[in-house]
């Protein structure tokens, strides 16, 4: 089998250097669709775009740990095809009281499991982004999906938890996205051409470029934030995701609320226009 369990398991790559200027801040918020269909001159968008008083977006914690997917396929006993992979489940924690709007970091990252999904695997990457002086900032968990790796005799893993009642959501929160978001979003690091490329698209069965599962994260994380912390980003803690089906770009994302307490959200988000879900079995909690 290309991927060799009990090599790969526990295996850990080598730290990863990132730095970050308020600039690449502002534009992870642009990239998610900040202003879109907002008064530029609103609370809500300054605070994300202006450096008097510049915000960071929690979930912009993937940014500097990203590189970590990309690192993982130089594991010895990781040998799979890169277009069978799916990018399944994020998990963000932020560690810091403050997300600063500049920092040089390091992100250690490791394999921590590796689970048999039948059709696929479905392999676990942990990755802690540091400052350079050691001070924690975010914890990240990856869950990416190998297309046809799995029927190895492995554990399946837990299940995915965190369903959404059934009952009306206690919030509803929409965002429009550009027919070109993803091209902006991609400026953060995720290069992927699905993403910009029509051909490159075409071979994974989409008719034409899909958004950054990563932009959708961010999103749900922004609705959060100002539906239940008053747009204060301190108060965000973490979330937990599980990606359902893409967005278009263009299309109107609506990240549906349940307060489970003061601090713990059941979360699932569709597209408007289709109205289908694109984000399920997702959690965030609030300190």
């Amino acid at each position: 089998m290309p991927i060799d369990v009990k090599a790969v398991v526990g295996r850990e790559m080598e730290a990863i250097p990132f730095d970050w200027k308020e600039r690449d801040v502002i534009l992870y918020a642009l990239g998610l669709g900040v202003g879109v269909g907002e008064s530029p001159v609103s609370a809500s968008v300054l605070s994300y775009t202006y450096e008097n008083s510049l915000s960071v977006i929690p979930t912009w914690g993937v940014v500097p740990a990203f590189p970590a997917l990309g690192g993982v396929l130089g594991v010895p006993g990781f040998d799979i095809n890169p277009m069978m992979i799916l990018h399944g489940e994020q998990t963000t924690e932020v560690l810091c009281n403050e997300i600063p709007t500049s920092a040089e970091t390091l992100t250690t990252a490791r394999v921590a499991n590796v689970y048999d999904k039948g059709k696929g695997a479905l392999v676990m990457l942990e990755a802690l982004t540091k400052t350079t002086g050691g001070d924690p900032l975010f914890r990240n968990e990856f869950a990416i999906f190998i297309r046809g790796e799995g029927g190895f005799g492995g554990e399946s893993g837990p299940a995915a938890g965190d369903e959404a009642p059934d009952r009306d959501p206690d919030l509803s929160v929409e965002y429009s996205t550009l027919e070109h978001q993803a091209i902006i979003y991609r400026l953060s690091g995720d290069l992927n051409p699905l993403h910009i490329d029509p051909e490159f698209a075409a071979l994974g069965g989409f008719d034409k470029p899909i958004l950054h599962g990563m932009c959708t994260y961010g999103n749900i994380c922004r609705a959060v934030v100002q539906s239940c912390c008053d747009g204060d980003t301190k108060r965000f803690k973490s979330i937990k995701a599980r990606f359902a089906a893409p967005v278009i770009p263009g299309e109107t994302i609506v990240t549906h609320i349940w307060k489970e307490s003061d601090t713990d959200l059941l979360i699932k988000a569709s597209v408007k226009e289709r109205g289908i879900d694109v984000v399920k079995n997702a959690r965030a909690t609030l300190r």
